[in-house]
């Protein structure tokens, strides 16, 4: 299934798309007049260039590109970054070097990827006290690692 989706596209590049039938995500490119260095532990905005219009009930998740992380330790630092349905702004992302080494983006690179989701608003109902059950208040590593 499609949802229609407006988008302005003032960068230098084709408008995000679905890499393959079954990709998730959309990648982002940065649109940039020149490159960005990230240094160690540094972080910045990157702009793409795009402007989107989402329908009601829909957002727009930011998330890292794997490649980025896994061979460059560069990552999409507030992951996933939200993006709702009556924000109207340039799409940014916040790209973090978590590495040990310098890292440059070029105008054009493909920096992050866009998932487009749907969601449901819900009430909050007051209680006293909530169900049982067998988890119970367990987190944070309490099932272990093995």
């Amino acid at each position: 299934m499609s949802i229609i989706c407006k988008i302005v596209n003032h960068s230098k590049h084709p408008k995000p798309e679905y890499a393959t039938p079954y990709s998730a995500g959309m990648d982002l490119r940065a649109n940039l007049d020149e490159a960005i260095t990230l240094h160690p532990m540094q972080r910045a905005m990157v702009p793409t260039g795009l402007f989107i219009e989402l329908p009601i009930g829909y957002e727009a998740q930011i998330r890292p590109r794997s490649g980025l992380a896994a061979k460059y330790g560069v990552t999409v630092l507030n992951t996933p970054g939200t993006i709702d349905a009556d924000y109207r702004g340039e799409i940014k992302v916040i790209l973090a070097n978590l590495s040990d080494t310098a890292f440059e983006i070029h105008d054009g690179e493909r920096i992050a990827q866009m998932i487009i989701s749907r969601h449901e608003h819900l009430k909050w109902e007051s209680a006293e006290e909530l169900s049982d059950t067998e988890r119970g208040t367990g987190g944070f590593g309490h099932s272990g690692l093995k």
